[in-house]
Protein backbone atom coordinates (compact mmCIF):
# COMPACT_ATOMS: atom_id res chain seq x y z
CA UNK A 1 0.00 0.00 0.00
CA UNK A 2 1.34 3.44 -0.89
CA UNK A 3 2.14 5.56 2.13
CA UNK A 4 0.46 9.01 2.14
CA UNK A 5 2.78 11.84 1.05
CA UNK A 6 5.09 13.09 3.75
CA UNK A 7 4.22 16.41 5.36
CA UNK A 8 6.91 18.54 6.92
CA UNK A 9 6.85 18.62 10.69
CA UNK A 10 6.65 21.86 12.66
CA UNK A 11 9.80 23.52 13.94
CA UNK A 12 12.19 20.91 15.30
CA UNK A 13 11.93 19.87 18.89
CA UNK A 14 14.52 20.71 21.52
CA UNK A 15 17.53 18.41 21.37
CA UNK A 16 17.73 15.55 23.76
CA UNK A 17 20.52 13.03 24.38
CA UNK A 18 21.01 10.47 21.62
CA UNK A 19 19.91 6.96 22.58
CA UNK A 20 22.52 4.47 23.66
CA UNK A 21 23.14 2.07 20.79
CA UNK A 22 22.66 -1.60 21.52
CA UNK A 23 24.34 -3.94 19.07
CA UNK A 24 22.33 -7.05 18.32
CA UNK A 25 23.74 -10.29 16.89
CA UNK A 26 24.56 -10.39 13.18
CA UNK A 27 21.59 -11.27 11.03
CA UNK A 28 21.50 -14.40 8.96
CA UNK A 29 20.79 -13.86 5.23
CA UNK A 30 17.38 -15.50 5.57
CA UNK A 31 16.32 -12.90 8.15
CA UNK A 32 17.17 -9.78 6.14
CA UNK A 33 14.03 -7.64 5.81
CA UNK A 34 12.60 -6.18 2.58
CA UNK A 35 14.02 -2.83 1.50
CA UNK A 36 12.91 0.03 -0.75
CA UNK A 37 15.60 1.88 -2.68
CA UNK A 38 14.51 5.41 -3.65
CA UNK A 39 16.00 7.91 -6.05
CA UNK A 40 15.14 11.24 -7.70
CA UNK A 41 16.38 11.72 -11.26
CA UNK A 42 16.37 14.30 -14.04
CA UNK A 43 18.02 14.12 -17.47
CA UNK A 44 19.32 10.61 -16.75
CA UNK A 45 18.20 8.75 -19.89
CA UNK A 46 21.76 7.70 -20.67
CA UNK A 47 22.58 6.37 -17.18
CA UNK A 48 19.29 5.24 -15.66
CA UNK A 49 19.27 1.67 -16.96
CA UNK A 50 22.79 1.03 -15.68
CA UNK A 51 22.02 2.72 -12.36
CA UNK A 52 18.88 0.67 -11.68
CA UNK A 53 20.55 -2.51 -12.93
CA UNK A 54 23.31 -2.04 -10.33
CA UNK A 55 20.68 -1.88 -7.61
CA UNK A 56 18.76 -4.94 -8.80
CA UNK A 57 22.00 -6.91 -9.12
CA UNK A 58 22.83 -6.40 -5.42
CA UNK A 59 23.90 -9.41 -3.40
CA UNK A 60 20.84 -9.14 -1.15
CA UNK A 61 18.66 -12.13 -0.28
CA UNK A 62 15.64 -10.08 0.83
CA UNK A 63 12.97 -8.38 -1.26
CA UNK A 64 14.10 -5.21 -3.08
CA UNK A 65 11.86 -2.49 -4.48
CA UNK A 66 13.25 0.44 -6.52
CA UNK A 67 11.25 3.68 -6.65
CA UNK A 68 12.33 6.25 -9.22
CA UNK A 69 10.91 9.78 -9.06
CA UNK A 70 11.37 11.44 -12.45
CA UNK A 71 11.49 15.22 -12.80
CA UNK A 72 10.64 17.03 -16.08
CA UNK A 73 13.68 16.34 -18.27
CA UNK A 74 15.20 17.52 -21.51
CA UNK A 75 15.77 13.93 -22.62
CA UNK A 76 13.84 10.64 -22.59
CA UNK A 77 14.26 9.90 -18.88
CA UNK A 78 10.52 9.32 -18.35
CA UNK A 79 10.25 6.94 -21.30
CA UNK A 80 13.35 5.01 -20.20
CA UNK A 81 12.09 4.80 -16.60
CA UNK A 82 8.60 3.58 -17.52
CA UNK A 83 10.06 1.02 -19.94
CA UNK A 84 12.19 -0.29 -17.08
CA UNK A 85 9.13 -0.58 -14.85
CA UNK A 86 7.21 -2.46 -17.55
CA UNK A 87 9.98 -5.05 -17.84
CA UNK A 88 10.88 -5.28 -14.16
CA UNK A 89 8.09 -5.58 -11.54
CA UNK A 90 10.45 -4.52 -8.76
CA UNK A 91 10.70 -1.01 -10.27
CA UNK A 92 8.07 1.66 -9.63
CA UNK A 93 8.12 5.06 -11.36
CA UNK A 94 6.47 8.18 -9.94
CA UNK A 95 6.27 11.68 -11.33
CA UNK A 96 8.04 14.66 -9.76
CA UNK A 97 6.28 17.61 -11.43
CA UNK A 98 7.92 20.15 -9.09
CA UNK A 99 11.26 19.09 -10.56
CA UNK A 100 13.41 19.60 -7.46
CA UNK A 101 15.44 16.97 -5.64
CA UNK A 102 13.66 17.15 -2.25
CA UNK A 103 10.22 17.00 -3.89
CA UNK A 104 11.34 13.95 -5.86
CA UNK A 105 12.78 12.22 -2.81
CA UNK A 106 9.57 12.77 -0.83
CA UNK A 107 7.48 11.49 -3.75
CA UNK A 108 9.64 8.37 -3.95
CA UNK A 109 9.41 7.83 -0.18
CA UNK A 110 5.64 8.08 -0.32
CA UNK A 111 5.52 5.32 -2.95
CA UNK A 112 7.99 3.04 -1.14
CA UNK A 113 6.39 -0.10 0.35
CA UNK A 114 8.97 -1.12 2.93
CA UNK A 115 10.16 0.16 6.28
CA UNK A 116 13.86 0.21 5.40
CA UNK A 117 14.61 2.99 2.91
CA UNK A 118 17.91 3.30 1.06
CA UNK A 119 18.74 6.43 -0.91
CA UNK A 120 20.70 6.13 -4.18
CA UNK A 121 21.77 8.79 -6.69
CA UNK A 122 21.68 8.35 -10.44
CA UNK A 123 25.48 8.64 -10.63
CA UNK A 124 26.31 6.65 -7.50
CA UNK A 125 27.97 3.26 -8.02
CA UNK A 126 26.92 0.85 -5.28
CA UNK A 127 29.29 -1.97 -4.34
CA UNK A 128 27.68 -5.41 -4.76
CA UNK A 129 27.02 -5.97 -1.05
CA UNK A 130 25.92 -2.43 -0.15
CA UNK A 131 22.27 -3.22 0.63
CA UNK A 132 23.23 -6.20 2.76
CA UNK A 133 25.73 -4.09 4.72
CA UNK A 134 23.50 -1.06 5.38
CA UNK A 135 20.43 -3.08 6.35
CA UNK A 136 22.49 -5.28 8.67
CA UNK A 137 24.03 -2.16 10.22
CA UNK A 138 20.59 -0.60 10.73
CA UNK A 139 19.55 -3.71 12.65
CA UNK A 140 22.76 -3.95 14.69
CA UNK A 141 23.01 -0.29 15.72
CA UNK A 142 19.30 0.60 15.93
CA UNK A 143 20.24 3.97 14.37
CA UNK A 144 17.74 6.02 12.35
CA UNK A 145 20.18 6.39 9.45
CA UNK A 146 23.41 4.66 8.54
CA UNK A 147 25.85 5.32 5.75
CA UNK A 148 29.45 5.83 4.80
CA UNK A 149 31.81 7.75 2.55
CA UNK A 150 31.48 9.38 -0.83
CA UNK A 151 34.36 8.10 -2.97
CA UNK A 152 34.90 10.53 -5.86
CA UNK A 153 36.40 8.80 -8.91
CA UNK A 154 37.51 10.94 -11.83
CA UNK A 155 38.14 9.59 -15.30
CA UNK A 156 40.17 12.47 -16.76
CA UNK A 157 42.76 15.04 -15.60
CA UNK A 158 40.19 17.65 -14.55
CA UNK A 159 37.75 15.25 -12.89
CA UNK A 160 40.59 13.45 -11.10
CA UNK A 161 41.85 16.77 -9.71
CA UNK A 162 38.30 17.63 -8.61
CA UNK A 163 37.90 14.16 -7.08
CA UNK A 164 40.99 14.66 -4.92
CA UNK A 165 39.75 18.08 -3.82
CA UNK A 166 36.38 16.58 -2.84
CA UNK A 167 38.06 14.06 -0.55
CA UNK A 168 40.70 16.35 0.97
CA UNK A 169 40.54 18.19 4.30
CA UNK A 170 42.21 21.13 2.55
CA UNK A 171 39.44 21.19 -0.04
CA UNK A 172 36.09 19.94 1.22
CA UNK A 173 36.86 20.25 4.95
CA UNK A 174 36.71 17.70 7.73
CA UNK A 175 33.36 15.95 7.22
CA UNK A 176 33.78 12.22 7.89
CA UNK A 177 31.67 11.22 4.91
CA UNK A 178 34.19 13.03 2.71
CA UNK A 179 37.53 12.30 4.39
CA UNK A 180 36.85 9.26 6.56
CA UNK A 181 37.02 8.61 10.27
CA UNK A 182 36.12 6.13 12.96
CA UNK A 183 32.81 4.27 12.93
CA UNK A 184 30.21 5.89 15.14
CA UNK A 185 27.70 8.75 15.37
CA UNK A 186 28.28 11.62 12.94
CA UNK A 187 26.29 14.71 11.83
CA UNK A 188 25.64 13.21 8.40
CA UNK A 189 26.55 10.42 5.98
CA UNK A 190 26.61 9.98 2.22
CA UNK A 191 23.22 8.91 0.78
CA UNK A 192 21.95 6.94 3.79
CA UNK A 193 19.75 4.00 4.76
CA UNK A 194 16.82 5.02 6.95
CA UNK A 195 14.11 3.67 9.19
CA UNK A 196 10.76 4.84 7.85
CA UNK A 197 9.29 5.64 11.25
CA UNK A 198 12.14 8.04 12.09
CA UNK A 199 12.03 9.83 8.73
CA UNK A 200 8.24 10.16 8.86
CA UNK A 201 8.31 11.46 12.43
CA UNK A 202 10.54 14.42 11.48
CA UNK A 203 8.60 15.19 8.29
CA UNK A 204 10.84 13.80 5.55
CA UNK A 205 13.00 16.03 3.37
CA UNK A 206 12.41 19.75 3.79
CA UNK A 207 11.36 20.86 0.31
CA UNK A 208 12.66 24.37 0.93
CA UNK A 209 16.24 23.15 0.66
CA UNK A 210 17.02 22.55 -3.00
CA UNK A 211 20.51 21.53 -1.90
CA UNK A 212 21.93 20.27 1.41
CA UNK A 213 18.62 18.49 2.04
CA UNK A 214 20.43 15.33 3.21
CA UNK A 215 22.45 17.20 5.80
CA UNK A 216 19.39 19.12 6.98
CA UNK A 217 17.30 15.94 7.35
CA UNK A 218 20.04 14.29 9.37
CA UNK A 219 20.26 17.37 11.57
CA UNK A 220 16.54 17.12 12.39
CA UNK A 221 16.88 13.40 13.05
CA UNK A 222 19.61 14.12 15.60
CA UNK A 223 17.59 16.94 17.17
CA UNK A 224 14.75 14.45 17.62
CA UNK A 225 17.08 12.18 19.59
CA UNK A 226 17.97 9.70 16.84
CA UNK A 227 21.45 8.53 15.89
CA UNK A 228 23.06 8.94 12.47
CA UNK A 229 25.70 6.23 12.25
CA UNK A 230 28.81 6.47 10.06
CA UNK A 231 30.83 3.45 8.93
CA UNK A 232 33.93 4.21 6.81
CA UNK A 233 33.78 0.76 5.22
CA UNK A 234 30.56 1.78 3.44
CA UNK A 235 32.08 3.56 0.45
CA UNK A 236 30.03 4.50 -2.61
CA UNK A 237 31.75 5.71 -5.77
CA UNK A 238 30.70 9.08 -7.15
CA UNK A 239 31.56 10.61 -10.52
CA UNK A 240 32.42 14.32 -10.01
CA UNK A 241 32.05 17.11 -12.53
CA UNK A 242 34.43 16.92 -15.47
CA UNK A 243 34.48 20.62 -16.50
CA UNK A 244 35.69 23.60 -14.47
CA UNK A 245 32.58 25.63 -15.26
CA UNK A 246 30.23 22.89 -14.05
CA UNK A 247 32.27 22.39 -10.89
CA UNK A 248 32.32 26.12 -10.13
CA UNK A 249 28.56 26.38 -10.65
CA UNK A 250 27.97 23.37 -8.37
CA UNK A 251 30.11 24.85 -5.57
CA UNK A 252 28.58 28.33 -5.99
CA UNK A 253 25.08 26.95 -5.47
CA UNK A 254 26.17 24.66 -2.64
CA UNK A 255 27.66 27.59 -0.75
CA UNK A 256 24.44 29.57 -1.09
CA UNK A 257 22.32 26.74 0.23
CA UNK A 258 24.71 26.11 3.12
CA UNK A 259 24.09 29.71 4.20
CA UNK A 260 20.36 29.01 4.16
CA UNK A 261 20.89 25.94 6.34
CA UNK A 262 22.85 28.05 8.85
CA UNK A 263 20.13 30.71 8.81
CA UNK A 264 17.54 28.03 9.66
CA UNK A 265 19.78 26.17 12.13
CA UNK A 266 22.09 28.82 13.56
CA UNK A 267 23.80 26.40 15.92
CA UNK A 268 25.36 24.62 12.94
CA UNK A 269 27.69 27.49 11.98
CA UNK A 270 31.32 26.40 12.24
CA UNK A 271 34.82 27.33 11.11
CA UNK A 272 34.55 24.78 8.31
CA UNK A 273 31.60 26.63 6.76
CA UNK A 274 32.74 30.17 7.50
CA UNK A 275 36.34 29.80 6.26
CA UNK A 276 35.54 30.00 2.50
CA UNK A 277 33.56 33.28 2.67
CA UNK A 278 36.25 34.76 4.92
CA UNK A 279 38.88 33.76 2.35
CA UNK A 280 36.87 35.40 -0.44
CA UNK A 281 36.54 38.63 1.53
CA UNK A 282 40.25 38.64 2.38
CA UNK A 283 41.29 38.11 -1.24
CA UNK A 284 38.87 40.71 -2.65
CA UNK A 285 39.59 43.37 -0.02
CA UNK A 286 43.33 42.74 -0.28
CA UNK A 287 43.26 43.21 -4.05
CA UNK A 288 41.18 46.39 -3.75
CA UNK A 289 43.55 47.80 -1.15
CA UNK A 290 46.59 47.05 -3.28
CA UNK A 291 45.06 48.60 -6.40
CA UNK A 292 44.16 51.81 -4.53
CA UNK A 293 47.55 52.15 -2.83
CA UNK A 294 48.85 54.78 -5.34
CA UNK A 295 45.80 56.97 -4.65
CA UNK A 296 45.13 56.46 -0.95
CA UNK A 297 48.48 55.57 0.56
CA UNK A 298 51.40 53.29 -0.13
CA UNK A 299 50.72 51.31 3.06
CA UNK A 300 47.63 49.84 1.39
CA UNK A 301 49.93 47.73 -0.77
CA UNK A 302 50.17 45.48 2.27
CA UNK A 303 46.67 44.31 1.39
CA UNK A 304 48.19 42.30 -1.44
CA UNK A 305 49.62 39.98 1.19
CA UNK A 306 46.16 38.39 1.57
CA UNK A 307 45.70 37.20 -2.04
CA UNK A 308 49.42 36.42 -2.34
CA UNK A 309 49.35 34.35 0.83
CA UNK A 310 46.21 32.51 -0.28
CA UNK A 311 47.73 31.78 -3.69
CA UNK A 312 50.94 30.49 -2.10
CA UNK A 313 48.97 28.29 0.30
CA UNK A 314 46.78 26.79 -2.41
CA UNK A 315 49.80 26.07 -4.61
CA UNK A 316 51.86 24.56 -1.82
CA UNK A 317 49.17 22.45 -0.19
CA UNK A 318 47.60 21.47 -3.50
CA UNK A 319 50.82 20.21 -5.08
CA UNK A 320 51.74 18.41 -1.86
CA UNK A 321 48.31 16.77 -1.62
CA UNK A 322 48.61 15.54 -5.21
CA UNK A 323 52.24 14.43 -5.00
CA UNK A 324 51.43 10.81 -5.90
CA UNK A 325 49.38 11.71 -8.95
CA UNK A 326 50.65 12.15 -12.54
CA UNK A 327 51.83 15.67 -13.28
CA UNK A 328 48.97 16.29 -15.76
CA UNK A 329 46.58 15.85 -12.82
CA UNK A 330 48.81 17.29 -10.11
CA UNK A 331 49.13 20.80 -11.52
CA UNK A 332 45.34 21.03 -11.81
CA UNK A 333 44.73 20.32 -8.11
CA UNK A 334 45.56 23.89 -6.92
CA UNK A 335 43.09 25.17 -9.53
CA UNK A 336 40.41 22.81 -8.20
CA UNK A 337 41.11 23.90 -4.62
CA UNK A 338 40.90 27.61 -5.42
CA UNK A 339 37.78 27.12 -7.52
CA UNK A 340 36.08 25.19 -4.73
CA UNK A 341 36.98 27.67 -1.97
CA UNK A 342 36.21 30.85 -3.91
CA UNK A 343 33.06 29.62 -5.69
CA UNK A 344 31.63 28.14 -2.48
CA UNK A 345 32.53 31.23 -0.47
CA UNK A 346 31.09 33.62 -3.06
CA UNK A 347 27.88 31.62 -3.22
CA UNK A 348 27.66 31.78 0.57
CA UNK A 349 28.15 35.56 0.63
CA UNK A 350 25.65 36.18 -2.20
CA UNK A 351 23.17 33.62 -0.83
CA UNK A 352 23.00 32.04 -4.26
CA UNK A 353 20.29 29.65 -5.41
Amino acid sequence: MITPPLVLAPQQRAPRPAPVLTLVPDLTPASLPPVSVFMAVRDEAGELVASVSRILAQDYPGEVQVVVAVAPSRDDTWRVATALAEREPRVKVVSNPAGTTPHGLNAALAAARHDYLVRVDGHAFLPADYLRDVVTLLERTEAANVGGRMLPEGDGPVSRAIALTMSSRIGIGGGAFHVGGAAGPQPTVYLGAFRRDAVTAVGGYDEYFLRAQDWELNHRLRLAGHTVWFDPSLGVAYRPRARWRDFARQQFRTGGWRRRVIERHQDTASVRYLAPPVAVLAVVLGLLAGLHAPLLGDWLVLGLLAPAGYLAGVLGFGLAEARRLPWRVRWRVPIALALMHLSWGTGFLLRSR
